[in-house]
């Protein structure tokens, strides 16, 4: 056998792909050198995965070692490194692959929900100790039923978007997805309703009751008056009906 002997697997588990290479090549797992290309996805639901695959290096053979191993139950190596094609992945890779998984599984999405959108994704602004969420943003026509009343089907897209790409990047992620600049509009609406609702608890002297708000319209309202000499806010009652109530401070 050529000393330079390869061999590539493609294979559900890299487990698998060795034991696959090593039966093929009739050789122990110390006889060769195992190169993991590709660590596969497991996509979305599990449509669109991808396989591993596997590169196996036969190594030089000594003649003590000339004779094959049984191709029956191959011994494995107890850990395999991936191999880095060049320079190790930098932080500006993996921000590269954040934000390409979050439009790949955003699409991906809206293709099983029949909608057809433009997708974009980018760093949003980070707000005190929270790290920067990744901001979505989708275009196209009729896409209000995307978004629901009081932003409901929007909020639960987003939730759900969250976890997928949370379990892709093995590690929480924080999304904004805005459906038309919705999201902007409705943040507008909330802030200067805020303040006018702070002017009559101001002039009234009585606290003053919002409407039922899911959390992130809730908390738009508490970032706009926490600085405000005057009032103070607090959320009440129980979801889905909770509310933000705007206080005279004594």
């Amino acid at each position: 056998m050529d000393e330079r002997t390869t061999l590539e697997i493609i294979a559900p588990t890299v487990e698998e792909a060795l034991a696959q290479g090593l039966t093929q090549l009739s050789l122990p797992a110390d006889a060769v050198t195992v190169e993991v290309l590709d660590t596969g996805s497991k996509g979305i639901f599990g449509l669109g995965g991808r396989q591993v695959r596997v590169r196996l290096i036969v190594n030089t053979l000594s003649k003590e070692s000339d004779e094959p191993a049984s191709p029956e139950k191959p011994t494995l190596p107890s850990k395999v490194e991936p191999v880095s094609e060049g320079q190790p992945e930098s932080p500006a890779h993996e921000i590269d692959r954040l934000i390409n998984i979050t439009e790949d599984v955003v699409s991906k999405l809206l293709h099983y929900l029949g909608l057809q959108a433009q997708v974009s994704a980018h760093y949003g602004t980070s707000d005190r100790e929270e790290s920067p969420p990744v901001c979505v943003d989708i275009r196209g026509d009729d896409l209000g039923v995307l978004i629901g009343r009081r932003s409901e089907t929007l909020n639960a897209f987003q939730y759900l978007t969250g976890l997928i790409v949370s379990n892709e990047m093995e590690q929480w992620v924080r999304l904004i997805i805005d459906v038309e600049g919705y999201r902007t509009r409705r943040e507008h609406q909330l802030r200067l309703m805020a303040r006018r609702m702070t002017d009559q608890v101001i002039k009234t002297g009585r606290r003053h009751v919002l409407e039922p708000m899911p959390a992130n319209e809730r908390r738009i309202i508490h970032i706009e008056l926490h600085d405000h000499p005057q009032v103070t806010t607090e959320s009440v009652g129980e979801e889905p009906n909770r509310k933000v109530t705007i206080i005279p401070k004594e």
